[in-house]
């Protein structure tokens, strides 16, 4: 993906089940019945790959609007943990309007 100064890079780590249903959105959506906040990593793949939790088998890159973005929330997700922009399950439609491209895979961790 050849990144463009009016988007920002976010990356996420995803489950078999969400990658399957972005797979089904042609890759350009995140799934919207969620139950709490998303979460996307400002950080590079490799600070985001030692956050995937056990059932996460998928590392996902994709651009957003930078206008957009600068109106989220960064916030540091845990002691840890890079800082994200945390999206509330209610504004995800909005945000995924706000995509740019399609979503990629860039690091598969395990058997999903």
């Amino acid at each position: 993906m050849r990144h463009d100064p009016a988007t920002v890079l976010l990356y996420r780590p995803v489950t078999q089940a969400e990658l399957d249903w972005i797979a089904a959105s042609d890759w350009l959506a995140f799934p919207l019945a969620q139950p709490e906040p998303l979460v996307f990593y400002l950080t590079p793949p490799e600070s985001v790959t030692g956050l995937a939790g056990a059932d996460s088998s998928y590392l996902l890159r994709f651009a957003l609007f930078a206008d957009y973005a600068a109106q989220l929330p960064v916030e540091q997700v845990g002691s840890r943990e890079p800082d994200a922009l945390l999206v509330p399950a209610e504004e995800l439609a909005e945000f995924n309007r706000q995509l740019v491209g399609r979503i990629e895979v860039i690091s598969i961790f395990g058997a999903g």
